[in-house]
């Protein structure tokens, strides 16, 4: 028997490191004893012994699925993936075999993870502390499953400024502001009970509650009763279920109201059937008024390339020259953005080219016209364009060029220094790596600082290039 010990319950790095090691022995599945640091191990294990690392690939699907699966609570999952991944070096297919116990079992755990990490996102209530003269938040939560490494990189993008603590029984989370840091397992009585952003919570859910589209079984089912303990607004269900019915009855006696213009456009845009081809997208673009932005700019425009482009690249919006030309990327930044993919090893004319924002949006500056960035609002508003050229294209990764883009593809403010770099999975499958845009690099003045930055944006696209060629 092999023995392979792991420093913590959700050691996803020190289980794929003893799993090389156990390959490398040629140990197999039922040979393998999988213990966590201070759990019971067999007796009969042998203790971990070292072995020169074989060298074999695995389809990036496995490692996809493999960092889910290990952090199930399931105490088989460890010896599950090892099983699993023993098999796949002579199965180099066995993923897609839905019906194999191993595959279905896997999978069934994967999506319990990822909804477990998913309701961590949305019910974690953050309650305010004075520690001295420094402001803590706290929060707790009980996840079903070892997820709190794999969730907390999602609070540190949107609460980067503050300093907070996240409490589960198990382990806990620290965020000061530069480094996020693990520790042992809290006490929910560490968490205060109450706190002045409450009321604010309250406030927020009664306004958006709505009772004609009530439905207690799906309610509860998306808003488990288990985390209404720690959501201040779940003090309202109650009573906001009890008035349900008289709320609805008003709404159907009042006087039906005319919604603006715009409000009527945007309506039939949204429930309109999504093109089935680019050509018919560009033509329903070109016709959109969901903001004012369209009533001045030259034209709209849709993005260029393959239909089934392995590569989206977004940029913010059509600049001065692209508005004229009817062309993305075809000004100073383009030149840039070519230079760079020829330098990283991508070819431009392989990947579909568009923009997060459909129009150009500028101020005029005498004979100018002098780009303005685009409002939060009107990105939201051209997601549903920028979504429907994703249903098109299907591409694996999407390039996303600076923080407009890279909120138009995943819908919330990014911070470019916290995701830069790093390829990450999107929900439909694709995956998204965020970098600077080409105009940046034309904003510096120093020449070094230009040289230096310009390397970056090839480094980034050289990484996208790269993960292309694993995962195909």
């Amino acid at each position: 028997m092999h023995s392979a010990v792991l420093s913590h319950t959700a050691d996803v790095t020190g289980w794929r490191k003893a799993a090389r090691e156990a390959i490398a022995l040629n140990a197999r599945p039922d040979e393998v004893v999988w213990a966590v640091t201070g759990g019971q191990s067999n007796i009969l294990a042998t203790p971990s012994v070292s072995a020169a690392p074989i060298a074999f690939k695995v389809p990036r699907r496995f490692i996809d699925l493999a960092g889910n699966v290990l952090l199930h609570r399931d105490p088989e999952r460890f010896a599950l993936m090892y099983r699993l991944l023993w098999r796949i070096r002579e199965q180099s297919e066995l993923l897609s075999d839905a019906v194999d116990p191993d595959v279905w079992r896997a999978t069934k755990m994967a999506k319990a993870v990822h909804r477990d990490i998913h309701k961590m996102h949305a019910f974690v209530r953050f309650k305010e502390v004075q520690d001295c003269d420094m402001t803590l938040w706290l929060a707790w939560f009980e996840p079903d499953h070892h997820i709190l490494e794999a969730a907390t990189p999602h609070f540190v993008d949107r609460f980067t400024s503050m300093h907070w603590s996240i409490l589960t029984p198990e382990r806990s989370a620290a965020w000061d502001g530069t480094n996020l840091t693990f520790g042992p397992g809290g006490a929910r009585s560490a968490v205060p009970e109450w706190d002045r952003l409450d009321e604010h919570w309250r406030t927020y859910y009664r306004n958006i509650f709505n009772p004609a589209r009530l439905k207690i079984g799906a309610m509860t089912k998306e808003m488990p009763k288990k985390y209404w303990r720690n959501l201040p607004e779940a003090s309202e269900i109650p009573d906001l279920i009890r008035i349900a019915d008289g709320r609805m009855q008003n709404m159907v006696a009042a006087e039906a109201t005319v919604p603006s213009p715009m409000t009527a456009v945007e309506d039939r845009k949204r429930v309109a059937a999504a093109p089935a081809h680019l050509p018919a997208l560009a033509s329903d673009i070109g016709a959109c008024a969901r903001c004012p932005i369209g009533a001045f700019a030259t034209q709209a425009m849709l993005g260029e390339g393959p239909t089934k482009a392995e590569v989206m690249i977004v940029g913010e919006q059509p600049g001065d020259q692209e508005d004229l030309v009817g062309r993305p990327f075809v000004g100073p930044a383009g030149k840039i953005l070519d230079s760079a993919l020829a330098s990283a090893g991508l070819d431009r004319r392989s990947a579909f080219v568009t923009n997060a924002v459909k129009h150009f949006k500028f101020e005029p500056r005498g004979k100018r016209r002098i780009h303005k960035s685009p409002s939060a609002g009107e990105i939201d508003h051209c997601r549903w364009w920028l979504a429907r050229e994703r249903d098109t294209v299907k591409p694996k990764l999407i390039i996303a060029l600076g923080a407009s883009a890279a909120r138009g593809v995943i819908g919330r403010p990014v911070t470019i220094g916290h995701l830069r770099g790093r390829v990450m999975p999107l929900e439909d499958g694709a995956h998204l790596l965020v970098t600077v845009h080409p105009s940046y690099l034309l904003r510096l003045q120093d020449d070094a600082a230009q040289r230096l930055e310009t390397e970056r944006f090839i480094a980034d696209l050289t990484q996208a290039r790269q993960w292309l060629s694993q995962a195909s």
